[in-house]
């Protein structure tokens, strides 16, 4: 099942974190809970690595489409907006890169295709930047549900390095949204669901 099923119809909401976390708890229960490669001394079986394989490969796919969202909302942005999206696709690509070099190891192939986000709402500048906003708090709770699912260390490194990567961007779009120093911080157990600056506090 895709992280982002169900997005391309719902457009940029406050939908799009549980949406994506729910999709990505699905993905883990079909992974299956063995014992894995960590502490136990339990030898990771075929089946344990192929759910593993699923799992980063739905993983790819967000990031794919992170790389395909931020490319098209280049044109919108100016100045240090501009070049923080351009870092951050770049970081995007280097965490394909990472989580390939994972599914590898495991023996696998990367199947993982681009997941279909919809930008026709997204107009200018605060639109695109509260769209990654919301995308990179998505892929936070994505990647703390496959963390908790995977079975061999690889793969359970690099995805929580991502995680702790896409935490990291919304300190930087927050402020490119307007908030000043203290108000870019994270909550201490910030999981993704934290809304832009600016929302109402009932959204």
């Amino acid at each position: 099942m895709s992280a982002f099923d169900g997005q391309a119809k719902r457009g940029i909401g406050s939908g799009l974190v549980a949406a994506v976390a729910a999709a990505m708890t699905v993905a883990v229960l079909l992974g299956g809970c063995g014992g894995g490669d960590s502490g136990g001394g339990t030898k990771t079986t075929a089946d344990e690595k192929a759910a593993d394989v699923e799992l980063v490969n739905a993983a790819i796919g967000q990031e794919l489409a992170t790389i395909d969202a931020y490319e098209a909302g280049l044109r919108l942005l100016r100045g240090k907006s501009a070049a923080a999206v351009r870092q951050m696709r770049g970081q995007a690509q280097e965490h394909v890169d990472g989580m390939t070099k994972a599914i590898r190891g495991l023996g696998g192939q990367v199947e993982a295709e681009a997941d279909e986000l919809d930008l026709s709402e997204v107009k200018d500048e605060t639109g695109f930047l509260t769209f990654a906003y919301e995308l990179e708090g998505a892929a936070i709770a994505a990647y703390n549900d496959t963390v908790v699912g995977l079975q061999t260390s690889a793969p359970r490194r690099v995805t929580a390095s991502i995680a702790a990567n896409k935490a990291q961007h919304l300190v930087i779009l927050r402020q490119l949204l307007g908030a000043g120093l203290l108000e870019s911080f994270p909550e201490a157990f910030d999981g993704g669901q934290v809304p832009p600056p600016g929302t109402p506090p009932d959204q």
